[in-house]
C-alpha cells in the first residue's frame, strides 16, 4: 500500500507530536527545523489531563504521568504570603481525571523524538511554502536542499508562523498583550513550601517543583513591548519580586543571571478563518496563541496534533474533507480557550489598588466553598478527551 508523506515544519512540542502521531498512523514523516539543533531551550511545561490523554493516543501519557511532582496542597497567595485560595492534587486529579504534571520542555523532546524513527527530524533546515496545493496537486516546500512535495504539510512554525501569513496574508496576526514574562530552572530552597500561584498589583509569580528535585519559577509583569532590564533580568526579578514571600527571595538568590528567559507576550486575539488551506494544517501558536495565564499553549498543541492525525487517518486521504473536519473541531474550542486566557490574564495584571483588593477579596471568597470552586475555571479545558480512544494500558 501507498505510504502518504508529511512534512512537519517546527520542531517544537506541537510539531513533534504530530510527527509522532502521523508516524504511528503509518505516513512518512519529515520534520523540517530551522535551528541548528534541538539543544535544551526554554524552561518547564505543565501538561494538564487534557494533553495526557492526547498523548494517550500515541502511547506516551504514562511517561509523562511519572514526572508528577506535586502532591499535597497548593494554591494561591498574596504577595505578603496570605493565602487567598486552596487547592490540592488530589481534588485536581479527581475533578478532571489525573495530575498536573510539571516538567521540563527538554524532557518533553526528549520522549517525543523517542518515538520518532532516526533521521525523521532534520535541523538547519529552514522550510518556506511555496505552493499549498489542493485535492488535486500535492503541497510543496523550498528548503536549502531543494523543492519537498507532501501529500499534507503540518505548520507547527510557531508564533511568527511564515506560514500563517502566507495562508492568510489578510489576518492582522499577533498583537502584543501588554506583559513580559521570565522563567528560571534552580535548585529547591533548603526550607519547604507548597507549591503557588502569587497576585499582586500588575505582578504575578509562581513556583512549582519538578520530579527531579529542581524548582521551576514563572514570573509575568506588565510592561512595555520589547523592554529590557538596564542591567540583568535577575536584577529586575529581585527589583519586581524581591520583597515577596518565601520561597521567592531565596528562588532569586540561587538564579544564574544568564539562565533567566524573558519573553513578551504576543497572542492571537482575532481568530483565523481557518486552521488550513489546500494540504497545509496549522497548529499550536501558529494557529492560536494565547497568554500563558491558562497554562494552556503546549496543551492545545498537543491536542491539535493529536485531532489532526485522527482525521488524515485515511487509506484514500481526502486533504478537503480531513483538515476542514481538523477547523470543525479544533477552531471553536482553541478560539474560546484563547479568550478565556485573555481575560484571566487582564484579571492578573489589574494595577489599581482598589481593583487589587477587590480580586483578592473574591478570590478568597470563592475558595472558602473548598478547592471544587477554585478549580472549576478550567472545566471544559482540562476535562477534554480525545476523538479516539487511546490503547489499552497495561497495568
Amino acid at each position: 500500500m501507498e505510504q502518504h508523506r508529511a512534512v512537519v515544519v517546527g520542531a517544537g512540542i506541537g510539531g513533534l507530536t504530530a510527527a509522532v502521531a502521523l508516524h504511528r498512523d503509518g505516513w512518512q514523516v519529515t520534520v523540517l527545523e530551522r535551528a541548528a539543533d534541538l539543544a535544551p531551550v526554554g524552561a518547564g511545561i505543565g501538561l494538564a489531563p487534557n494533553s495526557q490523554r492526547a498523548l494517550d493516543v500515541i502511547g506516551l501519557g504514562d511517561r509523562v504521568r511519572e514526572l508528577a511532582a506535586w502532591q499535597g496542597d497548593g494554591g494561591m497567595r498574596a504577595p505578603d504570603g496570605r493565602w487567598l485560595a486552596r487547592t490540592n492534587a488530589k481534588a485536581a486529579a479527581a475533578r478532571f481525571g489525573g495530575p498536573l504534571v510539571l516538567l521540563h520542555r527538554a524532557t518533553l523532546v526528549e520522549i517525543l523524538t523517542s518515538a520518532l524513527p532516526e533521521g525523521t527530524v532534520r535541523t538547519g533546515a529552514a522550510a518556506t511554502l511555496a505552493d499549498p496545493g489542493d485535492d488535486h496537486r500535492p503541497a510543496r516546500l523550498t528548503t536549502p536542499e531543494g523543492e519537498i512535495e507532501a501529500e499534507l504539510v503540518v505548520a507547527a512554525d510557531g508564533i511568527r508562523s511564515a506560514i500563517r501569513h502566507a495562508l492568510f496574508p489578510e489576518h492582522p496576526g499577533t498583537r502584543y498583550a501588554g506583559c513580559t514574562t521570565w522563567r528560571v530552572v534552580v535548585p529547591a530552597p533548603a526550607r519547604p513550601f507548597a507549591p503557588h500561584e502569587t497576585w499582586g498589583a500588575g505582578r504575578l509569580w509562581g513556583t512549582q517543583p519538578l520530579k527531579d528535585g529542581r524548582i521551576y519559577a514563572y514570573a509575568m509583569a506588565a510592561a512595555p513591548a520589547g523592554g529590557r532590564a538596564p542591567d540583568d533580568e535577575k536584577a529586575e526579578l529581585l527589583r519586581l519580586f524581591g520583597d515577596w514571600h518565601h520561597p521567592v527571595p531565596e528562588i532569586l538568590a540561587a538564579v544564574d543571571p544568564d539562565q533567566v528567559l524573558r519573553h513578551d507576550v504576543h497572542h492571537l486575539p482575532d481568530p483565523l478563518p481557518a486552521f488550513h488551506r489546500g494540504r497545509v494544517a496549522l497548529l499550536g501558536d501558529a494557529a492560536h496563541a494565547m497568554m500563558p495565564s491558562l497554562g494552556q499553549g503546549g496543551n492545545q498543541a498537543i491536542e491539535d496534533a493529536v485531532v489532526l492525525a485522527h482525521h488524515a487517518r485515511s487509506a484514500g486521504f481526502d486533504p478537503g474533507r480531513a483538515l476542514g473536519a481538523y477547523t470543525a473541531d479544533r477552531l471553536p474550542r482553541t478560539t474560546a480557550i484563547v479568550r478565556k486566557a485573555a481575560r484571566t490574564g487582564a484579571l492578573t495584571l489589574l494595577s489599581a489598588r482598589p481593583a487589587v483588593a477587590l480580586r483578592s477579596a473574591l478570590v478568597g471568597a470563592v475558595s472558602r466553598f473548598g478547592p471544587g470552586l477554585v478549580l472549576r475555571g478550567f472545566d471544559g479545558i482540562a476535562d477534554w478527551h480525545p476523538p479516539v480512544a487511546p490503547p489499552s494500558r497495561v497495568s
